[in-house]
């Protein structure tokens, strides 16, 4: 980052995991850090997802022929991936960067970036919780992948032959007989399931609630409530943000508000081509005979989560812009949708509902780096389905840009000026 003088304070914009992640490496680096959020601390996306960090996510959703789906879901209202019939320039353009995306050979081009900044994520984690003891439900007990039939293995073998090749990414393929002995949660007569053992997962409003609270007791100022209202420039420099709670003037500006981001691209002076990506949850009581691992069903297109509290259900991908709404059927097609799966009933009563808008980049990878033309503004966003994964790596990465460090990863990948 071009500055006269070492930084000495920041502001960060937005209290997602993205925003708590960078807070916590520029406080480790000695800046007095202040973090801003219209809402509560990571009260959005960051707060009632599956709890998934995984290194086994090193596809890009630019496979061939994911544009087609999208295409196809305008007329079907229940596609777990679904593009809602709307006039919107900016979603369209989006839609056409992504197609042409949609290509095995840019797939993988996409995918080695995004492995790179998954594991050295990962690697952070296994430092920071063990450091800090964050105690989160943290369970180093792998993402099983559980399929209903013997085309569903075919197809995901291919996937996993793929990642495996490319990648380098190992999976344990469990043939159905043996799957209820693996989890007593699943039912007999599925197909079978592939176990990416180096994944892990946590209970996320935990992880948020610990984290951000670690960081209060040693200084960090989180300030809910306040609204980012505009952005004060000055010879290529931003000098304030104005906040319906006052101005706030530091050295250096990262904004970190996930699928807000694209909002202030005017004011920011840099394309920020982000789409809100619409997922829901809904946690229930927990039941009797609950799994015991992180599942993910890629037939249905649904994720489970058992807690220690509560059995959650999540997916769905709805661009259908800011939209507030939890429709009742989106609710109820997740708990239908692992009902083949699982022994456990899925009809318990819920102890919450919820949906967040992921911050979705038309090539897979999240927006990390100094903005072009404001030398002390930084993004952290972009991080599609993977914020929670990406966080820790995000935030090292910020650190490091703001006080000139050796990066730990090639940033350019990630850099705003791509586009």
């Amino acid at each position: 980052m071009n500055t006269n003088q070492s930084p000495q304070s920041a502001t960060i914009v937005g209290s997602g995991i993205v925003g708590i992640a960078c807070a916590h490496y520029l406080s480790e680096a000695g800046l007095d850090v202040t973090v801003i959020d219209r809402g509560t601390i990571a009260g959005e996306c960051s707060h009632a997802n599956c709890g998934y960090i995984c290194p086994s996510h090193a596809l890009p959703l630019t496979e061939p022929g994911a544009f087609s789906v999208a295409l196809k879901s305008i007329f079907n209202p229940r596609s777990p991936f679904r593009v809602k019939p709307q006039i919107s320039p900016a979603l369209w353009k989006w839609m056409l960067q992504f197609a042409k995306r949609c290509t095995h050979r840019k797939m993988l081009a996409a995918g080695k970036p995004l492995q790179a900044i998954l594991e050295a994520s990962m690697s952070e984690y296994h430092s920071v919780i063990e450091r800090l003891s964050l105690d989160c439900e943290w369970k180093e007990e792998g993402l099983l992948y559980v399929l209903q039939t013997e085309r569903g293995m075919e197809s995901f073998a291919k996937t996993d032959r793929l990642v495996s090749e490319e990648f380098g990414i190992p999976a344990t393929r469990i043939d159905g007989i043996n799957l209820p002995k693996f989890d007593s949660g699943l039912k007999e007569g599925l197909a079978g399931a592939f176990l990416y053992p180096n994944d892990t997962s946590v209970r996320p409003d935990k992880l948020n609630s610990q984290w951000s609270a670690n960081l209060q007791e040693r200084g960090v100022q989180f300030i809910e409530k306040c609204e980012l209202k505009s952005i004060r420039k000055e010879a290529g420099r931003i000098v304030a943000i104005e906040t319906n709670r006052g101005d706030f003037k530091t050295d250096c500006f990262v904004f970190a508000m996930g699928a807000w981001s694209t909002k202030w691209e005017s004011a920011l002076q840099c394309s920020v081509p982000v789409q809100p990506g619409k997922g829901y949850s809904v946690t229930i009581e927990k039941p009797e005979h609950s799994p015991n691992h992180a599942i993910l069903f890629p037939e249905h297109k649904v994720g489970v989560s058992p807690f220690d509290e509560g059995l959650r259900f999540g997916s769905m991908m709805e661009f259908a812009g800011y939209d507030t709404s939890i429709p009742r059927h989106r609710i109820q097609q997740l708990r239908d949708s692992a009902r083949p799966y699982l022994v456990a009933s899925v009809d318990g009563p819920a102890q919450s509902q919820w949906y967040g808008w992921r911050p979705m980049t038309w090539d897979s990878l999240p927006i990390i780096g100094t903005l072009p033309e404001l030398s002390n503004g930084l993004l952290a966003t972009g991080h599609s389905m993977l914020g929670l994964s990406l966080a820790p790596a995000t935030g090292r990465l910020i650190g490091e840009i703001i006080t000139g460090q050796q990066t730990h990863l090639d940033p350019a990948p990630y850099s705003p000026t791509r586009f």
